[in-house]
């Protein structure tokens, strides 16, 4: 989930990285939230194409095999 502390924490490791530079441990920190937060980007962007429903001109739900197919493999 991301959240304003995750973003907060992301943007401070950033500022040092380009400043003084980041410890190891820091930087598998930076690599371990910048992971979260792009799950999270993911998961949202899922959320709404799998919500988004194809319709033609005469108004009826439209199901491509593509997307079929992509489900299946999944």
């Amino acid at each position: 989930m991301i959240t304003k502390e995750l973003i907060a924490r992301i943007n401070e490791l950033s500022r040092k990285q380009r400043t003084v530079g980041l410890t190891p441990e820091e930087k598998e920190e930076q690599q371990t939230v910048r992971g979260i937060y792009l799950a999270g980007i993911r998961a949202q962007v899922k959320g709404m194409l799998d919500n988004i429903e194809v319709v033609d001109a005469k108004q009826t739900t439209v199901v491509e095999e593509t997307s079929v197919e992509i489900e299946k493999e999944e």
